[in-house]
């Protein structure tokens, strides 16, 4: 490949936030890939869901196990109570005017408290004591918030598969599609350099007598026309080229050198595919996950109605005399102010839903593969009739060559011999990156995006970038 095909101008770095540095370095698919895996923010955003979801099933594996808590409290208090001692001095003075009239004219009487008397009390001290709960029978609760938890840790590796599938899949974009403006960019260059030896050459002519005027300026149009097209081509490799580096956050450029491929062979039988999808796609996976959701929330609605026996005990954490109790619990509730018999009937029509939508995703995935399917066999077929096409104008711009060495062709002839056959390599180049990515697209619509690699290398026909 040309060293300018990889040189991105300055402008266009300043125009799309500038890669470091303009360098380049080889990576293939592969390695990209593995790149891409480690530095996706989207990938570990996924994975993140996943590991919360498992510490969090790991977390609950003891939930309906016994449960043991320390209690312990210092404390201190002042209390004060008033008493109010006039009702007693009433009836003091009562009892006192039943004394004899001889002890009365002495001046003896019964003695008169105060009117209130304030009593006060201080103290300090602190308590501890040890209790469980074990509970022996939940009606199921337990174990369906741990199934509960279990199916939402599906449904997130479900998420993450997707999120995986679709991204190697946004690789196989961008990755081949810098392949593909590579190319382009490549055989415009060529027949821009080829062109531009013709319009020399035209100039010689004109200057001899051998061809007209209108001549020199119809080769003088093609040369325009060629650069043109060259520098679209390249300004389209450039933008490629920055794509895929932005993929793989990458400072700078890097140069795809896993060719563009194809199978000239059919692949694997459609039933092959369809078969796998139904076993492996990531969407049925999160179906699945979302219908036993539903379904532990529905033994958790029922094992509520259920009593529940539980064991327990506790106590005073001191020498001597302690304080203690231990027993058998049963707990059964017989009314209570939400209807669990209309949470059943939701949780139940929650099931219902899951079971349709699988029933649905079921259908629709398979159509999907089918369309992918049948996409990547017609881009197959069309690559292969892309060949003739190629070899008549290879041949078409050696008999040019031939005639005007011979007097018996023009110069303009052969410019359109050149630029025809940069044409149908470039279609040619575009209809395999059409069967590349309608490859990554029937392996994604199948939860195989993984096996893309192994098809790539066992394809016939490779065509490289220059």
């Amino acid at each position: 490949m040309k060293p300018h095909i990889h040189v991105l101008s300055a402008s266009l770095f300043m125009a799309l936030g500038g890669l470091a540095q303009a360098q380049t370095s080889a990576l293939s698919f592969e390695s990209a890939w593995e790149r891409l895996k480690s530095s996706s923010d989207q990938l570990a955003a996924a994975q993140a869901g996943v590991d919360s979801k498992t510490l969090q099933s790991q977390g609950l594996e003891g939930l309906g196990g016994p449960v043991v808590q320390l209690t312990a409290a210092a404390y201190t208090y002042n209390m004060n109570l008033d008493v109010n001692l006039d009702p007693v001095n009433k009836s003091l003075a009562q009892i006192g005017q039943l004394l004899p009239s001889s002890l009365q004219s002495m001046g003896i009487s019964l003695p008169q408290f105060p009117s209130s008397y304030t009593y006060n009390r201080s103290d300090n001290g602190s308590t501890k004591a040890i209790s469980f709960v074990w509970p022996i029978y939940t009606g199921g609760v337990a174990d369906s918030v741990r199934g509960f938890v279990q199916a939402q840790g599906d449904e997130a590796r479900a998420d993450a598969d997707k999120t995986n599938q679709s991204l190697e899949t946004q690789l196989v974009q961008r990755y081949f599609g810098a392949q593909l403006s590579a190319r382009a960019a490549s055989l415009r260059q060529a027949a821009l350099d080829d062109i531009t030896e013709h319009d020399a050459a035209t100039a010689k002519m004109l200057a001899t007598g051998v061809i007209s005027r209108v001549e020199r300026l119809q080769a003088q149009v093609a040369l325009e026309e060629a650069k043109r097209q060259a520098q679209k081509a390249q300004s389209d490799a450039e933008l490629a080229a920055v794509a895929l580096a932005r993929t793989l956050q990458s400072a700078t450029l890097l140069t795809p050198v896993t060719p563009l491929f194809v199978l000239t062979q059919p692949i694997e039988p459609l039933t092959h595919f369809l078969s796998e999808a139904l076993s492996r796609h990531p969407g049925l996976a999160k179906v699945a996950a979302k219908q036993a959701q539903a379904e532990q929330l529905h033994q958790g609605q029922e094992g509520l109605r259920k009593p529940q026996v539980f064991a327990f005990g506790q106590r005073e954490l001191q020498t001597g005399q302690a304080d203690w109790v231990a027993g058998v619990g049963v707990r059964w509730t017989l009314f209570d102010a939400v209807n669990r018999d209309k949470l059943a009937a939701a949780s139940a029509k929650q099931i219902e839903q899951a079971e349709r939508t699988e029933q649905q995703a079921r259908s629709d995935i398979s159509l999907l593969v089918e369309k992918n399917w049948r996409q990547l066999e017609q881009t197959r077929r069309q690559f292969l009739a892309t060949e003739p096409g190629v070899t008549l104008a290879k041949e078409v711009l050696r008999l040019r060559r031939a005639a005007l060495r011979e007097g018996t062709g023009t110069v303009l002839e052969l410019m359109d011999a050149d630029v025809n056959l940069a044409k149908v390599e470039t279609e040619r180049a575009q209809v395999a990156y059409d069967y590349v990515l309608a490859l990554a697209n029937l392996l994604e619509s199948c939860g195989l995006s993984e096996a893309f690699s192994a098809y790539a290398n066992r394809a016939e026909v490779r065509i490289e970038g220059s």
